[in-house]
């Protein structure tokens, strides 16, 4: 079975891991490498069995662990070409074992497909990801403004999706931020609100996803039941009802198991 956890999710460090069999791809490392090998532990895991690291962005909190993670592992890292450059750049290590993913090409890794696709963030080359697998497909996609159309293109037909919902945006403006970085979360390089995580929540659904995990929630700008009821308002007036989960922030998630399912209605 394919299973998704996320180790953390949030404005503070972001890090989850997908596995099928004997496949272990980690999808970001913006949390230390003690917690990474500590989540990984609680799942009777360790750094050897990861098969690649893919990093969404060159951001802080999705590459914080990377530096430590480069001299205590040897897996292969994947991303779009320009954060190849970019991490090459900062980090000395990353250049030989980086492997491009082509942006909106598969890559197979063991019994897992994955497509990178871009988004509009603002750190150069970001994107998201689709992994397929024999039981089912997931889809990644945070820390993006709005909903690029190679997201729209790629990701209807997962089973599951980790999606961004950062922002309640009525809390965002009456908030503590200062007037430039709310205006960058809101733009189109910022990232998903809430009420954009739920219309394209009802894409999903209407395609067939059967479960979907709310990620990257703002500490100051969300709540959980903020998201939630956001995105299950909009799923129940379309008439869905897929399983829906808010990523726990600072602790390693359940198992999100990524399967075929029956389009859930209500």
């Amino acid at each position: 079975m394919t299973t998704v956890h996320t180790l953390a999710s949030g404005s503070s460090g972001n890090a989850l891991l997908v596995s099928c069999g004997a496949a272990h791809l980690l999808v970001d490392a913006g949390i230390s490498c003690r917690r990474i090998t500590t989540g990984l532990a609680a799942l009777g895991l360790e750094l050897s069995d990861i098969s690649a690291l893919l990093i969404t962005h060159t951001h802080s909190d999705h590459i914080a662990g990377l530096q430590t993670l480069l001299k205590k592992s040897r897996f292969p890292i994947l991303s779009s070409g320009r954060v190849g450059r970019e991490l090459a750049y900062r980090l000395a290590g990353v250049e030989p074992r980086f492997q491009e993913a082509e942006l909106c090409k598969q890559i197979k890794i063991d019994c897992l497909t994955v497509t990178a696709f871009p988004t509009s963030h603002d750190a150069p080359g970001s994107c998201g990801f689709r992994l397929d697998g024999p039981d089912g497909s997931a889809g990644i996609l945070t820390d993006t403004g709005y909903v690029t159309q190679e997201a729209e293109d790629i990701l209807p037909g997962v089973d599951l999706a980790v999606l961004e919902a950062n922002h309640d945006v009525e809390a965002l403006r009456s908030g503590p931020y200062p007037y430039y970085l709310k205006e960058r979360i809101l733009g189109a390089q910022g990232h998903l609100c809430n009420e954009d995580a739920a219309r394209f929540a009802v894409t999903l659904a209407e395609a067939g996803a059967s479960e979907i995990v709310l990620a990257h929630l703002s500490k100051e700008n969300n709540t959980p039941a903020m998201a939630r009821n956001a995105v299950e308002a909009a799923l129940s007036a379309a008439g869905f009802a897929p399983v829906l989960e808010v990523a726990p922030r600072d602790c390693l998630s359940e198992a999100y198991p990524v399967i075929r399912r029956a389009v859930c209605r209500k």
